[in-house]
């Protein structure tokens, strides 16, 4: 929550910019398609990021016209991979401290 407050500017930049580069219809069809997968997730009851799923159109975009930016993409899965579990062992650090005072 944090990193997004502070960071929503580099947030914003990285996604409409620096992924790949695109034409206004390849920014059409990367809403659209995350727009439906975010819907029929919802629909299911599945739990989706609606960044991680735009980022993943974008990075079929850029696949696809072949300008995508392979060291930022590869810099974004890095982070998601990281997440999850940093996540746990913070939440499992703080637990434990709260629950020794």
């Amino acid at each position: 929550m944090f990193g997004g407050l502070l960071n929503t500017s580099a947030v914003a930049q990285t996604v409409s910019k620096k992924i790949t580069g695109m034409e206004p219809e390849h920014g059409l069809w990367a809403n659209v398609v995350t727009s439906v997968l975010v819907i029929f997730a919802s629909k299911w009851g599945m739990p989706v990021s609606t960044t991680h799923v735009s980022c993943g159109a974008l990075f079929g975009i850029g696949i696809a016209n072949g300008r995508a930016q392979s060291r930022v993409i590869r810099a974004i899965l890095l982070a998601w991979l990281f997440t999850l579990p940093m996540a746990a062992l913070f939440s499992a650090g703080v637990y434990l401290l709260v629950r020794q005072l």
